[in-house]
């Protein structure tokens, strides 16, 4: 008789699982997965920015530019991003997601200053290393916006499987512990371009004109 059971419970799960998996039982993990790759592809994008610094501050820093503090900027923005981490099991998390995306902001909003500044020096834009450099930025600065563009759609698609029927079912049943994850969404800082004050950055001569000084030099004597 307890056979006849066990036989009983295995044929209704093979008869029932195709339904199960028709109503969209799998459609919740399947949806999460792919937004976790989803964003991997964001954070090697990040990754690949942070690498490129460094050579960029190098190529900058060789050429005699006064607006030293700009450099600097740009290497604590960068030290800030890459000490922010979100892994994929927190990307639940609203506070983390959001001091993740600030810091990258922040970061963005050093490179986008440190590159008005080097409009001031034709030297630093005429540099083939800096030329190279500015390029591979532009193109990952392009890669991540399509990385996260890919990513915000992936979440999309998976928190609106947690709202909507009939997937709203195994939200609330076998994948009851599943949460909304975060999405990208535009700074307060991204709704405003960078500027730089170039006549508080430089000592002003006498006669009103400023004067860059070479890295490591005093500034002028007024």
């Amino acid at each position: 008789m307890r056979l006849n059971s066990r036989a009983a419970a295995v044929a209704a799960m093979v008869v029932l699982a195709p339904a199960a998996t028709g109503c969209g039982v799998n459609a919740i993990p399947t949806k999460e997965e792919a937004a976790k790759a989803r964003w991997a592809d964001v954070q090697s994008q990040y990754q690949r920015r942070s690498d490129l610094i460094p050579n960029l501050v190098a190529t900058v820093q060789g050429a005699a530019i006064a607006e030293r503090a700009t450099l600097t900027q740009v290497i604590e923005a960068r030290a800030r991003a890459t000490g922010v981490t979100v892994t994929p099991e927190t990307l639940t998390d609203p506070a983390a997601f959001q001091r993740y995306q600030a810091a990258q902001g922040e970061l963005s909003q050093a490179l986008s200053r440190l590159m008005l500044v080097v409009e001031r020096y034709p030297e630093v834009r005429s540099n083939q290393n800096f030329i190279a450099l500015q390029s591979q930025l532009e193109g990952t600065e392009n890669r991540i916006a399509v990385a996260r563009r890919d990513y915000n759609e992936a979440v999309r698609d998976y928190n609106t499987s947690l709202r909507t029927f009939p997937t709203v079912i195994w939200a609330k049943t076998i994948h009851g512990g599943s949460e909304p994850m975060q999405l990208f969404t535009a700074t307060e800082a991204a709704q405003t371009a960078p500027t730089v004050n170039f006549d508080a950055l430089n000592p002003a001569r006498p006669g009103g004109n400023a004067a860059p000084t070479a890295p490591g030099s005093a500034p002028p004597a007024q």
